[in-house]
């Protein structure tokens, strides 16, 4: 996917008019995000986390140090790992990882949605529609109920 088409998207999630337009720079289309108010805006997680600020949904970027430190780690972890690799081996490889370290989390950062499983998520689609990887496995399906409160 795009990365016009991930920040379009992402933008529709926060409950964003669609008003930016994005362009892209250089070999590997580094996304570009002209503000009304400044200087334009380069790459994937800087302007994802500008639409965050804009929709009021700071939450989504970590709310304690040690999780915004988290989310930061998964944004670089989506752009340097995730982005550009397209061997089956690298893809299976990757997955394993993930699925290792997901074990016992609900989420990247533990038990709080952020933009790092948002942005992993749209980076991780193309994967799971590879030809070899779902194999006959039916499509993921997920809930929207809450499965664990924010109390622990």
């Amino acid at each position: 996917m795009a990365a016009a088409a991930e920040l379009s998207l992402l933008e529709k999630s926060l409950g964003l008019s669609k008003g930016n337009k994005y362009s892209a720079q250089g070999e590997r289309q580094i996304p570009v995000l002209q503000t009304n108010n400044g200087p334009s805006l380069t790459g994937l997680t800087t302007i994802a986390a500008h639409l965050v600020k804009q929709a009021n949904k700071e939450y989504l970027l970590g709310s304690t140090a040690e999780e915004k430190a988290i989310v930061q780690q998964w944004l670089e972890y989506r752009v340097t790992q995730v982005d550009g690799h397209s061997s089956k081996n690298d893809i299976h490889t990757l997955l394993k990882d993930l699925n290792s370290y997901l074990e016992d989390k609900v989420y990247l950062t533990g038990y709080n949605f952020t933009l790092a499983d948002i942005l992993l998520y749209y980076g991780l689609h193309r994967f799971i529609h590879y030809p070899g990887i779902r194999q006959h496995l039916s499509s993921v399906v997920f809930i929207k109920n809450r499965l664990y409160t924010n109390s622990h």
